[in-house]
């Protein structure tokens, strides 16, 4: 991963110049951040702390919160710490770095959002055999193939972005280090970060929106024929919806 560029350092534009804008914004997000590590980690500490929510659901909920404590965690603290500087500056190693664990688990949520649909999926649509088809085993082995596909994938697009040569301007018009934003300042060929970019990782949302959407058709589809009453339907119907929220 050794880099030939002549640019050791970017410059982080953020989202505005204008000071009082900056300063709302920073107590909006600033806010945001709190209510999101205290929120998530009340849910985290929950799920450890209490035996009778050592479940599948509440082992992937567990894993959700876990992800977006360290998805803004990745994000947020940088962009604050813009508002507050004139020069938001960033090495170049560190943009890779903050490249990497953004796509990482940015990737590894969606993943798990994908896996929780299917939890809830065998849950509803096939509840006798859920103990066997959610065993314990298969919920550690899903979560570890969620962060697993999400670390490599990640892993990819800051291999090869850290090929690229940066010889020219090095203000990301951007508050994070992110693939696009770099390839703009790339003063070599692009193509392959491009094709990766469109291929790979197009190809990983579709799949998880699809197979999300898919879910939860069969699932309405799957109460819709199995109870024929509409006050049947609005008590499954709720109890679906509740379950979602929890």
């Amino acid at each position: 991963m050794k880099n030939q560029s002549e640019v050791h350092e970017f410059i982080l534009l953020g989202l505005t110049n204008a000071s009082k804008e900056q300063e709302i914004l920073f107590i909006v997000f600033l806010l945001f951040y709190v209510a999101c590590l205290l929120g998530n980690g009340a849910i985290l500490t929950v799920v450890v702390a209490e035996p009778r929510l050592h479940t599948p659901m509440y082992f992937f909920l567990g894993n959700l919160s876990c992800l977006d404590i360290c998805y803004t965690t990745v994000t947020i603290p940088k962009m604050l710490s813009g508002f507050l500087m004139e020069k938001q500056a960033i090495s170049f190693t560190g943009c890779l770095t903050q490249l990497h664990f953004f796509h990482f688990f940015g990737s590894s949520e969606a993943m798990l959002l994908t896996v929780m649909a299917y939890d809830l999926c065998v849950a509803i649509c096939n509840p006798l055999r859920y103990t066997i088809i959610i065993s314990k085993r298969a919920c550690i082995r899903l979560a570890v193939a969620t962060w697993s596909v999400g670390f490599f994938h990640a892993l990819m697009h800051a291999v090869v972005t850290s090929r690229l040569s940066f010889c020219g301007p090095n203000q990301v018009l951007h508050f994070i280090c992110d693939i696009k934003p770099l390839l703009k300042l790339a003063c070599s060929s692009t193509d392959l970060n491009e094709i990766l970019l469109n291929v790979v990782t197009g190809s990983l949302a579709l799949s998880y929106f699809f197979f999300i959407i898919f879910s939860y058709l069969y699932i309405i589809t799957f109460l819709f024929f199995k109870f024929r009453t509409w006050q049947s339907h609005w008590k499954a119907f709720s109890t679906c919806t509740l379950w979602l929220f929890i």
